[in-house]
């Protein structure tokens, strides 16, 4: 299977003069010091134990490990829960979690994976094959998951503690995707198990448990450390708690001041600011994005050549240097050039107003009016200028920005068309994985929420979704690199081409954290803060 981590690293280092300017700031969980070392609060000490505490950017308050995809609760869940594999973020490798070990190959088709022995859920339970098959089969008739675990038939319960697999079909690397994608299903007992939204936190057997919780802005996520787990990660500090700050100025207001150790999503404009008062800032590539989606169900979003207006219309180098202060790359595919499965689109989008208005005009859409759907989160501080470039090209464009606009755009059961006209938002498919076939998948699987509804492409009566899946399960379904490349890069094409939904950038992850105070800790490239390797100093 295709995988490449390959990492750029920036990093803004305050002086010692700026650290030491830093008197009074106390972190939660740390006792006082006359300590002044550079990136550490002052008045702080070391730490044995203590209180790791992190400020997070995104809401949300369903517990549900089935299909979860929150920027919030999948990292959350990850630290309280296991699967049989984990996904190095970092390294991109998939290393056994609830599993002893390697998966033993027993065909083409057929493998076999032992539980760690003496694995135990935090209430005392132990975690069995029984628990894990009822979690995957769960997460198999998840309209979010079911696609990316589509290429595995069958699963069963040889024993209590062994795992049997049937893959649909033999492919290239199956032992590797079977692991990464196994990462996705974190276990928990299967007597917990629902379709619902979970307000309470579930039983898990990771190196943390869940204590109170409150996932929605302004509340907190509380963690312990699971006396039960015999893993060979365990928690390393007292307890953990994670701010939940939505506003910029809150989140930054908590790291500066010492609340948080940790923050994420550092706005480009408060890097300076930071930096000011000791923390250390760290912008890593990332396959995270800022995408504009179009509703291909209705007039006049379902003609391509007004979607690749809008691509054209979009000054990208003026929008990353003013908006994201450089942290972020323009693109010439869906993919980073890094990715060993990168393929240079046969359409590629560069900053071209004349280009954008012979499209409408052709299109017949020189007045085109507009409602421009945006969520509230950073990518809002965007929509400006993008408004501004797309009113440049003559479309009138108004900007609705909304909390929580997905419910409103989800597949309509009597396939009425759904009401937005264009949707700018951010996504990050690679808490799943970087091969190319999680991040096609994601976003453009016929069956998918993102193509039954939201972009609604499976729907838009032209045959390209359509396309594009024969293409995708080409790729999946190759038993050789080379077979699977071609197919893949068919299907890059044809998504550049069509921009259903299609990336305006590569946007880098900008992280800050006091570097005096923890060892251990990484900036994630992907969404989320991750202290399975971090403990206080």
């Amino acid at each position: 299977m295709e995988q490449q981590y390959s990492l750029s690293r920036r990093t803004f280092l305050a002086g010692s003069a700026v650290a030491a300017a830093t008197a009074g700031l106390a972190l939660s969980g740390c006792g006082s010091s006359s300590s002044s070392e550079g990136g550490k609060p002052s008045g702080s000490a070391a730490n044995t134990g203590g209180v790791i505490t992190a400020a997070c950017s995104y809401k949300n308050a369903n517990y549900n490990p089935i299909g979860a995809s929150s920027a919030l609760m999948l990292p959350a869940i990850q630290h309280c829960l296991e699967g049989l594999y984990e996904l190095d973020y970092f390294t991109g490798e998939s290393n056994a979690a609830l599993a002893a070990g390697e998966p033993v190959k027993v065909s083409e088709t057929e493998y076999e994976v032992a539980l760690r022995e003496g694995a135990t859920f935090s209430n005392g339970e132990a975690v069995t094959a029984a628990d894990v098959v009822a979690v995957i089969e769960a997460n198999k008739a998840n309209a979010t998951y079911k696609d990316m675990l589509s290429f595995i038939d069958t699963v069963a319960a040889k024993d209590d503690a062994t795992v049997s697999f049937t893959l649909a079909y033999p492919f290239v690397d199956s032992d590797k995707q079977l692991k990464e994608r196994l990462s996705l299903c974190r276990v928990f007992p299967a007597a917990e198990i629902t379709k619902e939204t979970m307000t309470t936190p579930p039983t898990g057997s990771g190196a943390w448990a869940f204590g109170e919780c409150n996932g929605e802005d302004g509340g907190e996520l509380n963690f312990v450390p699971n006396p039960k787990y015999n893993g060979p990660k365990p928690a390393s500090a007292d307890a953990m708690q994670w701010l939940v700050r939505v506003d910029n100025t809150a989140r930054v207001t908590a790291l500066q001041e010492g609340t948080a150790i940790a923050g994420e999503n550092i706005p480009f404009s408060n890097i300076d600011q930071l930096v000011g008062a000791g923390v250390t800032v760290d912008s890593v590539d990332s396959y995270g994005i800022g995408f504009l989606m179009f509703n291909c169900q209705k007039e006049p979003f379902n003609d391509k050549r007004v979607r690749q207006a809008f691509h054209y219309a979009i000054d990208y180098d003026k929008l990353i240097k003013n908006q994201l202060g450089g942290n972020a790359e323009t693109l010439t595919s869906y993919l980073p050039k890094d990715n060993p499965a990168y393929h240079e689109a046969s359409t590629v989008y560069k900053y071209d107003p004349e280009k954008a208005k012979a499209l409408l005009k052709e299109a017949g859409q020189e007045n085109l009016e507009v409602k421009l759907l945006v969520i509230d989160n950073w990518i809002k501080d965007l929509s400006a200028q993008i408004q501004q470039d797309l009113q440049a090209v003559g479309m009138n464009v108004t900007l609705d920005v909304q909390a929580a606009p997905y419910p409103t755009m989800a597949a309509s059961k009597t396939d009425e068309i759904l009401p937005f006209d264009v949707f700018l938002a951010p996504g990050d498919v690679s808490c799943f994985g970087t091969n190319a076939d999680v991040h096609l998948a994601w976003f453009y699987g016929e069956n998918t929420d993102w193509c039954q509804g939201r972009s609604c492409w499976a729907k838009a009566g032209d045959g390209k979704c359509q396309e594009f899946n024969e293409y995708l399960d080409q790729a999946r379904k190759a038993t050789d690199a080379n077979t699977r490349q071609e197919a893949y890069n068919k299907c890059f094409d044809i998504i550049s081409e069509e921009v259903p939904l299609y990336p305006l950038f590569h946007k880098k992850v900008v992280t800050g954290y006091w570097a005096g105070l923890i060892e251990g800790f990484e900036p994630s490239p992907t969404t989320g803060l991750y202290f399975q390797n971090a403990k206080l100093k």
